[in-house]
């Protein structure tokens, strides 16, 4: 199997048979031998009885349809497809069609070319999004990028083609909270960058609200820096020292000037600033910790109920515990 295209869905089912098409329409005469893994990420909506469609009226074509048992993510959904694609290379894209298959062709073509490169990756030079929204993933990167130890480049999403090398590399991770972008960039190899422009999404809506993006920043940050710990070491010492250095004012103000300082409003000011010095660290603390307890439940990533397309099923097709 030369090709394989990682299609995680969830509530697509405007989208999917376009997709489908589409892809069919651009491959042809270009690429000879591919397959399509979609990922139904427990979708609410008809997604599922779609892609059934197309898996049983097309049987010309490679199709696996992998259906979880409830919504598990799209981290898991990735994971699930690179484990189940069988080609050399893999490409992961979103059924909306706001990545373009011809985009696939022209990672395909750079990554055939150059025997060095392990992976070509999609980025956007410009984002079609609101203002507010563009700045906080362009201070996520800023942020993420001084923390910590790999890169991360501006723009880069999971849409990109790798070598089976490659994707063997990524599956042997074992984190529970996956974060695609930075296991990408810690497993290392040649990556190539690209530019795209994402088009208008026709129909369906975006599953990233800014809550949603804003909670996986702060899994990304816990997942590949420890800095934030360091850092509430930090302020803690400072917090310390300012407390000493503020307790010396006021008694040298005391004995040396008479000044009179009112002690209920300086008392309460440094209980509510020790204690919400305390209460950051806590929270930075706790969600490390929160990330521990749930690695140490060895729970599965992902729990299919139904795969379709799979040759010689077994018991464990269906969950995948690391």
């Amino acid at each position: 199997m030369k090709l394989s295209l990682v299609v995680p869905c969830y509530n697509e089912e405007a989208n999917v048979k376009r997709f489908f098409n589409e892809v069919n329409n651009v491959f042809l005469c270009n690429v000879d031998d591919y397959e399509f893994v979609f990922i139904n990420d427990g979708s609410k909506d008809k997604t599922y009885d779609n892609l059934k469609e197309i898996y049983e009226e097309n049987s010309a074509y490679n199709i696996q349809v992998l259906s979880f048992s409830r919504n598990f993510g799209k981290e898991s959904a990735i994971y699930a497809g690179l484990k189940a694609a069988k080609g050399d290379y893999v490409c992961i894209i979103d059924a909306d069609l706001q990545q373009r298959p011809e985009v696939v062709l022209k990672m395909l073509s750079e990554i055939e070319a150059d025997d060095s490169i392990d992976c070509v990756a999609a980025y956007q030079e410009e984002r079609n999004e609101g203002a507010l929204l563009t700045k906080f993933k362009s201070a996520f990167y800023t942020i993420i990028n001084k923390l910590a130890e790999v890169d991360f480049v501006n723009g880069a999403s999971d849409f990109r083609l790798l070598n089976r090398k490659m994707v063997d590399a990524v599956l042997s991770m074992s984190e529970y909270h996956r974060f695609s972008k930075g296991i990408f960039s810690w497993v290392g190899f040649n990556t190539k960058y690209i530019a795209y422009e994402a088009e208008e999404r026709e129909y369906g809506e975006s599953k990233w609200s800014f809550l949603k993006l804003f909670k996986y920043a702060i899994d990304g940050i816990v997942a590949f820096s420890t800095l934030p710990l360091r850092l509430s070491i930090a302020a803690g010492f400072i917090t310390a020292v300012i407390s000493i250095i503020y307790l010396v004012v006021v008694i040298l103000q005391k004995l040396i000037e008479g000044i009179d300082v009112p002690g209920y409003a300086t008392i309460i000011v440094l209980i509510l600033f020790l204690g919400g010095m305390q209460l950051f660290c806590l929270g930075i603390l706790g969600e490390y910790l929160a990330k521990v307890y749930v690695q140490t439940k060895n729970r599965p990533l992902y729990i299919l109920k139904e795969h379709l397309g799979k040759e010689n099923k077994n018991e464990n097709d269906y969950y995948d515990f690391q």
